[in-house]
């Protein structure tokens, strides 16, 4: 796979926006991680691939959560009979990414497209273990983060082309669908300045993470004050927890 390396064209379009971007201007990437042997999003072995970066910010981002229930008919009633939850559907981002190459006329909107798509295939790494998965992936933009998951589809439309045929304009459609589906998914802050994030692995507890984190397990309130954790004993493989950093040197 060739996602070692960032994309970005954020220089290769007629006036070079990233050269003139306000000051504080973050642009949106997507992170690229190799799936962990055992399959648990964020486990040790989750090793960064590399990252996708956005040409232009996007406009909108489209997040959707569905459940299903059942609803068996009355034979003879007035009335339906009463639904019954079934489970939840894992969430999903929509984005889409506009790339342009139009001030240099050359194939680098080509090679930002077939990054996507090598999204789709399992990375090299997961093949040799006989394991194939295609990368997981995490979408960044300041301080929104997603939840992990994979690219469930991609979708270029091509709409400007130089007179041999080489596409230098494209939109591209991304859905990002949610890896686990124990906990709400919507987008949430990335880790602010002193702070940090541990996704749960198989195993963990909120102790064992205080421990690892401030070297004291009594500590593990912090944690999940600062993560939102109603349930302590209840820690779910994918989980996000937000590790405050030490205040006044102390834990």
């Amino acid at each position: 796979m060739r996602v070692t390396t960032p994309v970005s064209l954020s220089t290769v379009h007629s006036g070079h926006p990233s050269a003139a971007a306000p000051a504080g201007l973050q642009r949106a990437y997507l992170e690229l991680r190799e799936p962990a042997p055992g399959g648990t999003p964020g486990a040790p072995g989750d090793a960064v691939l590399g990252v996708i970066e956005f040409q232009f910010n996007p406009t909108e981002l489209i997040v959707t959560k569905h459940t299903r229930w059942r609803r068996d008919p009355q034979r003879d009633a007035r009335r339906s009979g009463p639904p019954q939850f079934t489970g939840a559907e894992p969430s999903r981002l929509q984005v889409e990414m506009f790339f342009d190459a139009t001030d240099t006329m050359d194939d680098r909107v080509v090679a930002a497209v077939e990054r996507l798509f090598e999204c789709c295939v399992p990375t090299e790494r997961s093949r040799a273990g006989r394991r194939g998965s295609p990368p997981w992936v995490l979408f960044h933009w300041g301080g929104t983060m997603s939840f992990p998951a994979y690219v469930s589809s991609v979708t270029a439309r091509y709409s400007l082309f130089t007179p041999d045929g080489t596409p230098v304009r494209a939109t591209c459609a991304v859905t990002l669908e949610e890896l686990s589906t124990e906990a709400p998914s919507g987008l949430r802050r990335a880790a602010p300045p002193g702070e940090r994030v541990h996704v749960v692995a198989a195993g963990d507890t909120l102790t064992s993470v205080a421990f690892e984190a401030y070297g004291d397990p009594a500590a593990w309130r912090r944690i999940a004050e600062a993560s939102g954790i109603d349930d302590p004993l209840r820690l779910t493989p994918g989980t996000r927890l937000v590790i405050p950093g030490p205040r006044g040197g102390a834990p």
